[in-house]
């Protein structure tokens, strides 16, 4: 990856911490440290990527350290506001559970990209694809969301802990499928009598939704190996 896709990288998968919640990111802290021997050019791709997409997203830049060490280390702190936030915990008995996109392409990718194929910048592992305007309309409809990091399966299951509920799958998917990680994707719940609102607003957003299962009693168990950091 490029400097510029792994400044991009960095910020995205903050940000979309912000967007699952309904927040909209108002300013931004940058901790990095630097090799000593990057060059003034390098240096310049690094700063031209934070502040290119400070300006996409509407947010500024109001500080953070800067370091030099032996390796690049980017840590982002996002400041966000919102008047309605969506938690993990509000899902409830009978709401129907849906993602957005498609799953499966990062964890397929990575692999790829561990065996030293250079992946096109289309990819998802390289530029996460944030659903903002789709979540931004559907929130009031919904009652629990997060974004997809660890997994479809491992992610599920924080909103089965957090809102003492389980889930009924009525669609099947493979474990490759509800393991891939990193996909950011928004994982939400809604109940049941929003489905066609829900449905009408990924239409006018051209944003594809996936229901998948039926919250119910009991817990959902992540299927999946640990793999996060």
């Amino acid at each position: 990856m490029s400097l510029e896709r792994i400044v991009r990288k960095s910020m995205l998968v903050n940000i979309s911490d912000a967007v699952a919640m309904n927040a909209r990111v108002k300013y931004a802290l940058i901790g990095i440290e630097i090799p000593k021997r990057f060059s003034n050019r390098e240096l310049r791709e690094i700063w031209r990527a934070f502040s290119d997409i400070s300006k996409e997203w509407g947010f500024e830049i109001i500080g953070g350290d800067t370091v030099a060490k032996d390796k690049l280390n980017i840590s982002i702190t996002l400041i966000s506001e919102t008047k309605k936030p969506l938690f993990r915990s509000g899902a409830k008995e009978g709401d129907i559970a849906a993602f957005t996109g498609d799953l499966g392409s990062v964890g397929r990718d990575l692999k790829r990209a561990l065996r030293g194929v250079k992946l096109s910048y289309r990819s998802k592992f390289v530029t996460p694809v944030l659903k903002s305007d789709f979540l931004y309309k559907v929130a009031p409809f919904i009652n629990a969301a997060t974004d997809i990091s660890d997994s479809l399966s491992k992610d599920l299951s924080r909103i089965s802990l957090l809102s003492g509920v389980g889930f009924e799958f009525f669609k099947k998917f493979d474990k490759a499928t509800l393991c891939s990680g990193e996909e950011y994707e928004i994982l939400f719940t809604f109940p049941k009598r929003n489905l066609k609102r829900i449905l009408n607003i990924a239409k006018q957003t051209r944003t594809k939704v996936t229901p998948f299962a039926i919250a119910k009693r009991g817990f959902y168990k992540n299927i999946c190996k640990a793999h996060h950091f």
